[in-house]
């Protein structure tokens, strides 16, 4: 077995606009915290290779995706469907998403972006040398806070407490798994894998940074010299950062010490990893569409008529957040009104994608995965150790589970519109059933 490693600098100039925290907050960056990478590993069984690369970066859309695949496979050779393209989600990066509002994209970052990526991809492939992967699941409490159902965050006094735990810790990810590759006695690199929103900072905040996942696998691979770490995404959407939302100074604060927090969970993976069978490699890609609400053009027009009054009222200015979150529903119901009266589908396409690296599957999606979506898929899974990573070669909003999903609200319908599309029928029973169909597809 072979396994090689290599990253590449995806830093953007000081001065573009940061993603997340809220509509049209013009958010540009004014320096560079930690610079952000993309890490890539590379396994090569036989004659089949698999390519994983993690991205310092909130999401990357499909097309994207597509060039850098392109490059890899134009200078390896290896297919497009062994090629899997992550995100941590950084809110700290720049915006590279299509979330109107949350964002500007920067047009010349996003074209040099993917041959970036690619060129890590590529290094990895050269570096491949004979190694042994060993595992080990940790512990990794206090680090984050379900939004959806354990919504009062604590004072930052307390989360900052070594001994703080959320009240509801069940309705959090509290397990860490690390994924290690040795030459020798020699660390060539790792994967650490957990479900957490890397939201330690805030609206405010504007330097540029891999949040807390970015900064600890920073530390990680400075205390193993020539290592390269690759944080993995997991079921995110319905958890926060337990500091997420204080003011700028706070945050900088908080982000080295959950930084530190999460770190020794990896360091005791490192520490713990046993040796494993790798039996062969797999992998699947599939497109698949998923179900969205029946949504007529005469709703969209009304929905667009009740946001173009908040607007258009007497007084209304661009200071208000209302008037910027009016502006952010009438831009996407009127892509949704032109997309219809064109006969444009308002469902699209997108893929999900699976990894065998002997005992470890690894499931991509493109979606901020709930807690309870990714716990049913690990139940239904036939593989001894099943990592669901959401972020994934595309974006497409969230995936509630059920409960959130009749609530409504933010994750549930509010996102899916502002990404141009309805909300989605039952995204988990839907996202389920299409991530294990893609586990079988390994088989």
């Amino acid at each position: 077995m072979q396994i090689g490693f290599a990253t590449n600098d995806i830093t953007p100039r000081v001065g573009v606009e940061l993603c997340g925290f809220g509509p049209f907050l013009n958010r540009h960056s004014i320096a560079v915290r930690d610079r952000l990478w993309a890490r890539a590993m590379a396994v090569r069984e036989g004659d089949r290779t698999l390519v994983l690369v993690s991205n310092d970066i909130v999401q990357l859309e499909r097309s994207s995706t597509r060039r850098v695949r392109e490059a890899v496979t134009a200078a390896t050779g290896i297919p497009p469907e062994a090629i899997m393209v992550h995100c941590t989600h950084s809110h700290s990066g720049p915006a590279t998403g299509t979330l109107q509002g949350w964002g500007a994209q920067d047009p010349p970052y996003l074209e040099v972006l993917p041959l970036r990526i690619a060129d890590a991809c590529i290094r990895a492939v050269e570096n491949l040398t004979e190694a042994r992967l060993s595992y080990a699941e940790v512990p990794c409490e206090g680090v984050g806070l379900n939004r959806e159902y354990d919504k009062d965050a604590p004072p930052l006094e307390d989360v900052l407490r070594d001994d703080w735990r959320p009240a509801k810790p069940e309705l959090t990810d509290t397990t860490c798994h690390v994924i290690t590759a040795h030459a020798g006695d020699e660390l060539l690199g790792f994967a650490s894998y957990f479900g957490c929103h890397p939201v330690v900072c805030c609206a405010q905040s504007r330097y540029i940074h891999g949040d807390y996942a970015g900064v600890a696998t920073n530390l990680l691979q400075r205390e193993s010299p020539g290592s390269v770490g690759l944080f993995l995404q997991g079921a995110q959407g319905d958890v926060n950062s337990c500091v997420v939302h204080k003011t700028e100074q706070e945050s900088l604060l908080a982000l080295d010490v959950i930084a530190a927090r999460y770190a020794n969970a990896v360091r005791e993976g490192l520490r713990q990893a046993q040796p494993i069978d790798v039996d062969g490699l797999a992998c699947a890609l599939r497109e698949v569409t998923f179900t969205r609400r029946p949504t007529t053009i005469e709703q969209l027009r009304e929905r667009l008529a009740e946001q173009e009054a908040v607007l258009h009222a007497p007084g209304a200015t661009d200071e208000s957040r209302e008037v910027r979150m009016a502006m952010v529903y009438a831009l996407a119901f009127r892509k949704l009104i032109a997309a219809m009266e064109a006969g444009e589908s308002l469902a699209p396409a997108t893929e999900l994608q699976g990894l065998r690296i002997g005992p470890i599957t690894l499931l991509g999606a493109p979606f901020e995965i709930f807690q309870a979506v990714k716990n049913d898929v690990v139940a239904g899974s036939a593989s001894p150790i099943t990592l669901v990573m959401g972020i994934t070669n595309d974006q497409l909003g969230y995936a509630p589970d059920r409960q959130a999903a009749a609530r409504g609200g933010y994750a549930a319908d509010v996102v899916p519109f502002i990404l141009g599309s309805p909300p989605f029928a039952d995204i988990h029973t839907e996202l389920v059933r299409e991530l294990l169909a893609t586990e079988a597809a390994l088989a």
